[in-house]
């Protein structure tokens, strides 16, 4: 089987694209030819040449809407498809779902991820565009496929695709090589989330900002076009001292496993990632309940959930865990332990396989 990959650009490293990377490589493992096409070159085409992955840097697919750009990309994709010669095309994120999509390529069969729409709500004034886009170019793909199931019913109350055309697979991650001792003294609370706006770091910061009677301190792990306001941000909050700015780091397994508390408040989500991360740590984890978030836990059981934008709740939820470290202990073992029934990369590439071939196996019916 030859499976193309298509990604919108390789300048910063996302969810959609460590999922790329991760599964492209353990598809070469097990013998499948594969090949990646994203827009222009950076750490995420870094990282797929360390891993001896193919790849192809194309010109013009890039994030912004442009229409002429765009049905350039269209052409140059036709082109790449024809000398690749794909069993099958994986188109991940919207603008590379929509371009792969559009692409000719022989009356190959294509599927499409979607790691959070780009229409859902929260995400600003291009959704209502990227809404009237999705529903054109959904009969382009045999399957979509959905990391939550939030996202499905979304799908389908929005009626951008047919229900039986729609699949939820959650992501899943490899095995952790760190764990963490969530009983420690003073808690280390950790975000990683890029500091862009799909994430939600001044309500972190402002529910921080009312708990400094209580010891703890907090890293953020990431960069992003808002790191310069959101430094403003926490001086003019006071909490200077208590708050590091960890930048993009290629070390995320230890962070996590020198912190106590794991949070990630957003304003919208597909199914993160870094919370999965989290729980296989074995850390209590605390959620913005927007898309799939909340269906990573058990509330109360491995970590809480807040509303979106809701500084005193998240606050609660927060000093809860500072002054309990028997109950951080006890949600970290019981993540720990979903990750392990639910969350494994290994499951997830094993139900993408059978995807694989039972679309495949309708092209050939």
């Amino acid at each position: 089987m030859r499976i193309a990959f298509v990604c919108t650009h390789a300048e910063s490293l996302g969810g959609s694209y460590v999922h790329v990377r991760d599964v492209s490589s353990a598809l070469m493992a097990r013998g499948y030819v594969v090949k990646v096409f994203i827009g222009g070159t950076g750490i995420v085409t870094e990282q797929l040449q360390e891993r001896g992955v193919p790849y192809q840097s194309l010109q013009n697919l890039a994030r912004p809407i442009s229409p002429i750009k765009d049905i350039a990309a269209i052409l140059e994709l036709n082109l790449h498809f024809r000398e690749f010669n794909p069993s099958l095309i994986s188109c991940h994120s919207s603008k590379a779902g929509i371009i792969g999509r559009l692409a000719t390529a022989g009356g190959v069969p294509k599927l499409f991820t979607a790691h959070g729409w780009a229409f859902a709500d929260g995400v600003g004034r291009k959704a209502r565009l990227y809404e009237k886009l999705e529903r054109f170019v959904a009969p382009y793909a045999k399957r979509i496929i959905t990391v939550c199931d939030a996202d499905r019913r979304d799908a389908i109350r929005r009626r951008i695709a047919r229900p039986e055309q729609l699949v939820t697979i959650y992501n899943g991650m490899p095995e952790a090589t760190f764990r963490a001792e969530p009983a420690k003294q003073p808690p280390r609370i950790i975000s990683v989330a890029r500091l862009d706006s799909q994430k939600d770091h001044p309500t972190l910061l402002r529910a921080l900002a009312g708990l400094t009677r209580l010891e703890w301190s907090l890293v953020l792990v990431g960069d992003g076009p808002r790191r310069a306001e959101l430094e403003e941000l926490v001086v003019s909050l006071g909490l200077a001292d208590r708050v590091t700015f960890r930048g993009v780091s290629k070390t995320v397994g230890e962070e996590l496993g020198a912190s106590q508390i794991f949070c990630l408040s957003s304003n919208y989500e597909g199914f993160p990632r870094s919370t999965l991360e989290a729980m296989r740590t074995g850390l209590p984890v605390v959620v913005t309940d927007v898309n799939g978030c909340k269906e990573a836990l058990v509330e109360g059981k491995t970590g809480f959930s807040v509303p979106p934008r809701d500084v005193e709740g998240l606050a609660e939820r927060l000093s809860i865990l500072i002054q309990r470290p028997d109950l951080r202990v006890e949600m970290g073992q019981r993540g720990r332990e979903l990750f392990v029934e639910r969350f494994t990369f290994e499951r997830m590439l094993d139900e993408m396989l059978a995807l694989y071939e039972e679309v495949l196996g309708e092209e050939l019916s």
